[in-house]
């Protein structure tokens, strides 16, 4: 068994040093310091976010806009819809049936699955990215010809994508569709 010295002798004096070149003594400000190191670099490891992405428009998972999750609290980006192209073709166009177009307002749209259906004037049918160009949160409405993001107020043209107010300054990507039937298919 060692023995732990905890506190100093009269008669050992060099002790200290003696133990410090044989790399034996951690003072509390080395502890604290370590500790502090560790700390910082755990939170700057929770907060980093993920730059690898190239503003690619295909990710990883098949979906057509992003590899990131949905912020906490939302029902993620696959809610409602596959975000994907593959999966069952209707009408005799053969794309992939995203929408009915009797649910499209003339001068509105809707949101379903990852993208915002539009129909900026009649017979007329627009999808862009659900995912806000400006930090990524999911626009949630579409009112007065605009679509519309919670989290920082961006808003886009229900025309054309392009931002019509707030912080972003990308329009939200397109996705080609067109009218087959009853449907909005992927073009």
């Amino acid at each position: 068994m060692t023995d732990v010295q905890t506190s100093p002798d009269a008669g050992t004096t060099g002790t200290d040093e003696k133990a410090a070149a044989m790399g034996t003594v951690t003072s509390r400000r080395v502890v604290l310091v370590g500790a502090g190191a560790l700390g910082a670099g755990c939170l700057l490891a929770a907060c980093g976010t993920n730059t690898s992405g190239t503003g690619s428009t295909a990710g990883a998972n098949g979906g057509d806009f992003t590899n990131n999750p949905a912020p906490a609290g939302s029902k993620g980006a696959d809610a409602g819809g596959t975000g994907s192209d593959a999966g069952s073709d209707s009408g005799s166009g053969g794309g992939k049936t995203l929408v009915a177009v009797a649910d499209v307002p003339e001068g509105g749209g809707i949101i379903k699955g990852d993208y915002v259906f539009t129909q900026p004037e009649k017979g007329t049918y627009k999808a862009f990215s659900k995912v806000c160009t400006h930090q990524g949160c999911p626009v949630n409405k579409v009112d007065g010809g605009n679509i519309l993001c919670p989290c920082h107020g961006s808003s886009f043209s229900i025309t054309d994508g392009t931002p019509t107010g707030g912080p972003a300054t990308k329009a939200l990507p397109e996705k080609k569709v067109k009218v087959d039937g009853d449907n909005i298919v992927a073009a």
